[in-house]
């Protein structure tokens, strides 16, 4: 499989949609062709930052500009990255389309009985600042796929999706 330089996979949704567990099978299935492969994740690089972003819908647009800016940085350098970010913004979503050269956004679509079944962070009780529960957010609006991910399929049978879109 020959990708190519400039490469980033933007997996997107609201937290508890399996952005992380989906992106570290797409990653792993990418290194079987190609060592040049980083993964990229919206909540390690508030750790890597040193924590200094709130949840506010403010930091968290501060947050998605340094994800797109840092997988702007790598996928110049020939990187292929695989991005997992809630990132819900469009302003987010337009810099990316017009600033990665090679720039293939997926939606990870889960609906709101699933997210309250996963929960998986504690992130529905009674906490502020939960993007889905009681911050808006941005529907993408011309992701290169949209997969419902209800549990039916497994992380790789849905991570398999995606590598198909960059063959």
């Amino acid at each position: 499989m020959s990708l190519g330089p400039g490469l980033v996979i933007w997996i997107t949704g609201l937290p508890g949609a399996g952005k992380t567990t989906i992106a570290g099978e797409v990653a792993a299935l990418l290194r079987a062709k190609t060592p040049a492969v980083v993964q990229v994740d919206g909540d390690v690089l508030r750790e890597v930052m040193g924590n200094d972003l709130g949840y506010s819908p403010k930091d968290r647009l501060e947050n998605a500009w340094r994800v797109s800016r840092l997988c702007r940085m790598l996928s110049v350098q020939g990187l292929q990255v695989v991005c997992a970010t809630v990132s819900l913004f469009s302003d987010i979503h337009d810099w990316n389309r017009k600033n990665l050269a090679r720039y293939v956004e997926v939606y990870l679509r889960v609906s709101n009985d699933t997210l309250s079944e996963r929960n998986q962070k504690g992130l529905m009780q009674g906490a502020a600042n939960v993007v889905g529960v009681n911050q808006s957010y941005d529907v993408p609006q011309r992701p290169d796929a949209v997969i419902d991910n209800e549990g039916k399929h497994s992380p790789r049978a849905v991570a398999e999706q995606i590598v198909a879109l960059v063959r």
